[in-house]
């Protein structure tokens, strides 16, 4: 009984001295592998991305989830850093549809650096000009130089996409199909003239860019504010709002994919609207187009709708699995909401199958469609809550919104 004592008292105090030392043990872990963790930096701009990583069925995918994917914390900014520099191709930009805070194995990150040299970089889904944002953050932060060299050569890449009229295609080199067109939907227009209009105006996380590479940015700036001058839609000289793709020759509205037809789009016009708002000493021209467009989001409000997401059986397409199905509703208490497209020329709200036919309501779309495509949007009410500041400071003469 008292050996068994003894053998007690000697495992409580084993225990003791372990609870002890392991905090210091983990701590000096940390240290010595050169583990810090900053401030986290917005990783919103990732999101499109991560989620056709992890929802969206794809072949062309180099690497995959795995189970339960492990991820980094963002306040693990060097890692997530470290993860961009490995997708960066050769030629500065990035390919689409991954996770920058996915923790990858020693067999995934071969397999990325294995395919550097195929270029199917692109803006799309936030790509790019997301990582660019990113890296400059980060090398402001701990001012390590592989993250400098990174998003200056993406800055480059951006430079070098750039077509002579202004715009950017989704895709640089690769321009088959509709990636050649002017590209304004998932955020690619804006989020690129964003970095640039940072880099022109010195922003605090661009102050290492170079004099040369500034004046460069300055100039893509301005062509690339007067392409989307031109693209915005015309008809019967009315000015409305901007098409997701705009033809790279003559700039009229063009077909993305087969369910993406050329019309008004609004999510993505809002996008451009609120570019648009935050230039400093806008032209006429600016205001101008600024003007119309708030007036189309006004004109062009559902009211009294409301887009309700419901169960429905699980069933497997090609892209994705569904497990719900979406309706619209009556609800006079719902806020104003508006169709992603609109028809050109009639106005009309619009929807598409993958057979490029138009149809005329959320109903006539096809269930895989129906469950896996953003028909209506919030996001005009945003450009129209931010008007009446906007318009006091810069068009004090018309208030397009007053009745």
């Amino acid at each position: 009984m008292q050996l068994l004592f003894y053998r007690y008292n000697f495992l409580f105090r084993i225990n003791i001295v372990l609870l002890i030392l392991l905090p210091i043990l983990s701590l000096s872990a940390q240290q010595k592998s050169g583990e810090k963790k900053y401030k986290a930096i917005d990783i919103s701009d990732f999101y499109d991305c991560s989620h056709h990583w992890y929802d969206i069925y794809d072949t062309d995918k180099v690497i995959n989830a795995v189970p339960n994917q492990p991820r980094y914390s963002t306040e693990q900014i060097t890692r997530i850093a470290d993860n961009i520099l490995l997708y960066q191709k050769v030629n500065g930009g990035w390919p689409k549809n991954y996770d920058m805070l996915a923790i990858l194995s020693d067999k995934q990150k071969d397999s990325l650096r294995n395919v550097k040299g195929i270029l199917n970089t692109t803006f799309d889904n936030g790509s790019t000009h997301s990582h660019i944002e990113y890296l400059a953050t980060v090398y402001t932060v701990v001012k390590e130089n592989k993250y400098k060299e990174a998003c200056l050569k993406g800055i480059d890449f951006i430079l070098s996409a750039q077509y002579p009229n202004g715009g950017w295609p989704q895709f640089f080199p690769d321009t088959v199909g509709y990636a050649k067109y002017i590209t304004i939907n998932d955020g690619v227009f804006a989020g690129i003239m964003t970095v640039l209009d940072k880099i022109k105006n010195e922003a605090t996380n661009y102050s290492f860019v170079d004099n040369a590479r500034r004046e460069k940015a300055k100039i893509a700036f301005k062509k690339g504010l007067e392409c989307l001058l031109i693209c915005q839609i015309k008809e019967n000289g009315i000015l409305y709002a901007w098409c997701q793709k705009h033809d790279n020759i003559d700039l009229h509205p063009q077909w993305a994919r087969a369910f993406e037809p050329p019309s008004i789009c609004n999510e993505e016009s809002a996008g451009v609207v609120k570019l648009l708002m935050n230039i400093k000493n806008p032209s006429k021209e600016v205001i101008n187009s600024i003007q119309n467009a708030v007036q189309w989001f006004a004109e062009s409000k559902i009211l009294n709708t409301r887009v309700k997401r419901i169960s429905a059986p699980t069933v497997r397409y090609k892209w994705r699995t569904s497990n719900f199905d979406r309706v619209v509703v009556n609800d006079p208490k719902a806020p104003p909401i508006w169709t992603r497209y609109y028809e050109l020329k009639t106005h009309k709200p619009l929807f598409c199958n993958r057979d490029k036919k138009p149809v005329y309501s959320l109903a006539e779309v096809d269930r895989e469609r129906r469950s896996g495509y953003g028909w209506y949007t919030y996001d005009p009410q945003e450009i129209l809550d931010k008007y009446p500041q906007w318009q006091k400071k810069w068009a004090t003469d018309l208030n397009v919104l007053a009745k």
